[in-house]
Order: C-alpha cells, then sequence, then structure tokens
C-alpha cells in the first residue's frame, strides 16, 4: 500500500510528530493531557491529530492504579471546607467508579513536595485550589500526570467554573434590581478564580454603561472568617455606601450579610448582597442569600475523569457551568 494512502488511513503518532515538527513523547503527552507542554504546544499537537484523523480512543492517558488528591494548606481550614471537601468528595467518588484507588494529602511549602508524591504512589494527581508557582513547579517535577481543578497554570490541564459568566449573571442581577452603587469584595488577586470573577464583575458592569469604578472593590487582606468581616467592615464605611455588593464566594457575602446586621443596615433593603459557589449555609442565612451555584463535586468528578478519559474533541480546559441562584438577599430595590 502506498505509503501516503496508509497515512491517510491510519497515521501514527510519529506521523503526527513529523507533520507537527515535535518529539514522539511531545505526542504523546499531548494526547494524554499530560503535563510539561505549553498550551500552544499541546494545541499544535492536537490540531494536527485532527487534521490526519487520528483515532485518539487508541491512547488511554493514565493506566491509573492510585490517584492523589492534592490540596494546599491554605484551603484546609474550617472556613474552605465548604467548598473544597465537596470537590474531594467528586474525586474520592470518581476513582471508585473507575475502580482506581483513592489517597488524599495537604501540601505547603515547596521543599519535601517530591518525597511526598513518592510515598504516596501515585499515577496521577488531581491538584485543587491555589499554588504558589514553586510548590507547583515541585509537583510538576515529580513527573506525575496532573490536572489542576479551580486553578491553571500554561501546559497543564485544568477544570474550573465559568467564573466569568457566573460573576457577570451575579453583577448583571444587582443592577437589573435597581441598584446604583455596585461594590465587589474580592480575595488575593493570584488565584485564578478570583481574578476571573473580578473580569466578569467588571464586563458588567461596563455592559451597563458604567465605567471603571476600582473604588467600589474592596481587597480582603486575610485569608479568614476576621479577614472577611474587616473587609465587609471597609466596604460598608464608603461614602457613599454601596447599595449593592457582589462576594468573591459566599463565605465573604455572609460576613457582609452580618456586618450589615451589626450597623442596623437591612438586607436587601438597604444593600443587596449576592456570593458565589451556593455553600450549605447560603440557602439558611436570614435573608437567604442569592449566590452563583457551583457544582463542586462535578469539579472533583471532571478533574478524575480529564486525568483519565480526556475526550478527543477537548483542549485540556474543562470549563464547569454555573447558575444563578436567586434568594432574599437581593430582592429588588424599593
Amino acid at each position: 500500500m502506498p505509503s501516503d494512502q496508509r497515512l491517510a488511513s491510519a497515521p501514527t503518532i510519529r506521523d503526527i510528530a513529523a507533520r507537527a515538527e515535535v518529539s514522539v513523547g511531545t505526542v504523546s503527552r499531548a494526547l494524554k493531557g499530560q503535563a510539561g507542554l505549553t498550551e500552544a504546544t499541546r494545541e499544535r499537537v492536537l490540531q494536527v491529530a485532527q487534521a490526519m484523523g487520528y483515532d485518539l480512543s487508541k491512547l488511554r492517558p493514565v493506566k491509573a492504579r492510585r490517584i492523589g488528591f492534592l490540596l494546599h494548606e491554605s484551603h484546609s481550614n474550617l472556613a474552605s471546607n465548604p467548598f473544597y471537601f465537596p470537590v474531594l468528595h467528586g474525586v474520592e467518588v470518581a476513582c471508585r467508579n473507575s475502580a482506581v484507588a483513592f489517597t488524599y494529602s495537604q501540601v505547603g511549602a515547596p521543599g519535601g513536595v517530591a518525597e511526598l508524591i513518592d510515598l504516596l504512589e501515585v499515577d496521577g494527581l488531581v491538584c485543587a485550589g491555589y499554588w504558589e508557582s514553586g510548590v507547583l513547579a515541585e509537583i510538576v517535577r515529580a513527573g506525575k500526570p496532573v490536572v489542576l481543578v479551580d486553578h491553571a497554570a500554561p501546559g497543564l490541564p485544568s477544570v474550573n467554573t465559568d467564573n466569568v459568566s457566573g460573576a457577570y449573571q451575579a453583577t448583571q442581577h444587582l443592577i437589573a434590581t435597581g441598584r446604583a452603587r455596585v461594590a465587589m469584595l474580592t480575595g488575593q488577586a493570584e488565584h485564578h478564580s478570583i481574578r476571573q470573577r473580578v473580569d466578569g464583575y467588571r464586563q458588567a458592569l461596563a455592559d451597563a454603561g458604567r465605567g471603571p469604578q476600582d473604588e467600589l472593590i474592596v481587597r480582603r487582606l486575610v485569608d479568614t472568617e476576621e479577614g472577611d468581616r474587616q473587609a465587609a467592615a471597609a466596604l460598608l464605611s464608603m461614602s457613599p455606601r454601596p447599595d449593592a455588593v457582589f462576594a468573591y464566594n459566599d463565605r465573604a457575602a455572609l460576613a457582609v450579610i452580618q456586618e450589615c446586621a451589626q450597623r442596623g443596615l437591612r438586607v436587601p433593603d438597604d444593600v443587596a448582597v449576592v456570593g458565589f459557589d451556593d455553600i450549605t449555609a447560603a440557602s439558611y442565612s436570614q435573608p437567604g442569600l442569592t449566590t452563583v451555584a457551583v457544582d463542586k463535586e462535578g469539579l472533583g468528578r471532571e478533574g478524575v475523569r480529564l486525568l483519565l478519559h480526556p475526550r478527543p474533541s477537548e483542549r485540556a480546559q474543562v470549563v464547569v457551568p454555573v447558575r444563578l441562584v436567586i434568594r432574599g438577599s437581593s430582592r429588588a430595590a424599593r
């Protein structure tokens, strides 16, 4: 059979490597969604493979017997559990359904990360939450396939909430209820999800004909409940005071509601409040908290799926949809 006919009907990894002008190992990592490539290289390989008609179902990305779930120790406090523990549960369920063993560990400073991963004896890693570049570099250098959840980094597959859309919907909702000064309580700028939520907030204001209003953005300085309360107090001390607040997560939004109560402000009559994540406490607050619902267990499940069974058409950057849940904290202004 002529070589060009064979290539058209059944291209190999070597054929793709030659066409894309990369190594066979690079093609293999790109098709498996593994670490160690830039997103541009991964995209080029996938485009070449698709154009050549390569059957991506031939590859099983990770023949795993055990998957490790790594969570940064800064997320392991009780205040963070309403978000990351459901993610952890989603990973556990997905591993069980795939007949893969599962282990969990917290990670902090870069030192000792490689030793910890060796000790866990895992075949792949799902890493959730914000990671400093130094810690993440140590994780990648351990040489295991890695998927990020609620974070993003060049060259690594990731699963994230549709943060921009969620923040846009939340802010747009507050504008639609007649609020004139919509403020945002936000967190650390280094966190991928938080940056995206700020972007969605800004875009909603811009689309409503309201120019940049950076003076209405208050950043929480310390990732604790006390830090949330201090940020809420600073926000409500503005003059003139905002009549609506979009908080980057529900914990911060609940702190705003508590601060309003201490100041004798009525929610939502004086200040409307919207959060993000839809943790359990959101539906039990008084009034109930309007929020952006996130499928937290779904994030975990998708992380495992992307590690074990990436779909041929996806670009190793999975975005999980969100929906706005309207409750009493954002009733229309009178």
